[in-house]
């Protein structure tokens, strides 16, 4: 990509709403938390291989998050901006990603950067990129994957590049999710082509088999990692990865995932999913219906947004951050719509005042629009997102435990919740965790400085003697020592 002047603009507009006050606000809610302790627990342990949580493995995801995470923690020392780099870097790659290909595709500059604009202001897209997850790099696999094909799929002949691209989009979403990094580019292909032989009444052996091969190329690292995941963990290890926590969460089977909505639960986030834009998103699909027979360009961007909806849906495991990889596809549909309205401004401004004023004076108001929208989000990071520490931010238990370990106090965590993976992150230490009430009561009775972590008040066959308690929105932790023999 030539940096142009449009070029620049646009990634100095990514990195202003990417990076602004990345670090200002403490981990948030169980994903950052859970996050940010496996990487520090990884960075810690220098055990690169299987991931783990407060001293359990955790397998739930292939760990590429996880090792740039953790490896920007050994860069910067723990920094709270370090574990959300990654995630925003994806974010600014994705923006930079779709503006490139949209003009590769033969897009004028300005509907490639309109569409690049509302993808970075889209806001569920800004909100997850800058968390702590891996859901910010499926989304730029999932986009290089789906990109690179149809930038192949145009070529008369193999396109080496594009094909290399395709590739290394599978690698990074599959190593970021998982099956479930492979079946969201997977569907769209599948469906597409199934469009395209329809359409042209004719069934092209390569256009599938091309696809196909080079999603081989891409496993390539993910199947890597499983090999020596598997010397380290057996079969079993592997199968949790695949088995039980990708398909699983699929078919419902996997039910300690959790995250089980009604069949109509995305229906309920559609409205919200693709804000400020979601009018012309939802507009554009009505108005494109008619053109997808014969605009293949179209044609593949609606399917990528209704495919991976659709599949969606069908999945027993639902979150509104699994909609992140449908937003390329939105902000396209979008940007491409708004290009319709303008030409029909045009065309009414000899008629209409209103029509001409807006037809005539289109880039100030979209500039001003533009701004708008890009100083709420810079507000929000700077002023709203610090304010959720109070009821989001499980930061006060670990001051408290670090705060007690410097008084000479010896910590423990109890069957601890994911949440207290805070506690790894922020104390940057390998936690002590146990895991029965026999083990509590061990612990607790070696030592009068022995201090241990619950969630209750109450252990079955253990007397305690509450210390002190933290409160983080509805969720409470109490620190607890034996209750003396009086007490009993």
């Amino acid at each position: 990509m030539r940096l142009t002047r449009p070029a620049l603009l646009l990634l100095l507009l990514g990195c202003v709403l990417m990076f602004f006050a990345l670090g200002n606000h403490h981990l948030q809610g169980s994903t950052e938390s859970r996050v940010a302790g496996i990487a520090m627990q990884m960075h810690l342990s220098q055990d690169w291989v299987t991931p783990s949580l407060l001293n359990e493995p955790f397998l739930e995801k292939p760990p590429l998050s996880l090792w740039l995470d953790a490896t920007a923690i050994q860069l910067s020392g723990g920094q709270l901006f370090a574990v959300r780099l990654a995630s925003a870097i994806a974010g600014l790659c994705s923006i930079m990603l779709l503006f490139t290909m949209l003009r590769r595709f033969g897009r004028p500059t300005a509907m490639a950067w309109t569409a690049a604009a509302m993808l970075a202001t889209m806001g569920s897209f800004w909100a997850n990129a800058r968390q702590v997850g891996e859901d910010s790099l499926l989304t730029l696999g999932v986009s290089m994957a789906l990109l690179a094909f149809y930038q192949a799929s145009r070529q008369p002949r193999f396109a080496a590049g594009s094909w290399l691209l395709f590739a290394a989009g599978i690698a990074i979403a599959t190593l970021s999710k998982g099956v479930f990094g492979l079946a969201l580019p997977g569907v769209v292909i599948f469906t597409y082509l199934l469009c395209d032989s329809l359409i042209n009444k004719r069934f092209a052996v390569n256009d599938w088999l091309r696809p196909a091969l080079m999603t081989l190329v891409g496993l390539i690292p993910l199947l890597i990692w499983l090999c020596v995941l598997y010397q380290r963990g057996g079969l079993q290890a592997v199968s949790e990865v695949i088995l039980t926590n990708s398909i699983g969460r699929f078919s419902g089977s996997f039910v300690e995932a959790g995250h089980y909505e009604p069949f109509y639960y995305y229906l309920r986030k559609l409205p919200e999913s693709f804000l400020p834009w979601n009018l012309l998103t939802f507009l554009g699909l009505w108005h494109f219906r008619k053109q997808l027979r014969s605009n293949p360009y179209l044609l593949f961007f609606c399917v990528w947004l209704l495919a991976q909806y659709l599949m969606l849906n069908i999945a027993s495991s639902k979150r509104a951050v699994y909609l992140m990889s449908l937003t390329p596809a939105a902000a396209v549909i979008a940007a491409e719509y708004a290009g319709v309205v303008l030409q029909w401004l045009r065309k009414k401004s000899q008629d209409s005042a209103i029509a001409k004023f807006l037809s005539d004076y289109h880039r100030s108001l979209a500039i001003a629009l533009l701004a708008g929208v890009v100083t709420t989000y810079l507000i929000a990071a700077a002023v709203w997102a610090p304010r959720a520490d109070r009821s989001e931010s499980f930061q006060p238990v670990a001051a408290q435990v670090i705060s007690l370990q410097a008084s000479g106090k010896h910590i423990a965590l109890l069957q601890p919740d994911e949440r207290l993976g805070a506690v790894v992150f922020y104390s940057q230490q390998l936690p002590h965790t146990l895991n029965s009430a026999a083990e509590l009561q061990a612990f607790l009775a070696e030592s009068p400085d022995n201090i241990a972590v619950i969630d209750k008040t109450e252990v079955p066959g253990v007397a305690l003697k509450v210390l002190d308690t933290v409160s983080v929105g509805r969720h409470h932790f109490y620190f607890v020592t034996l209750a003396p023999a009086s007490e009993d």
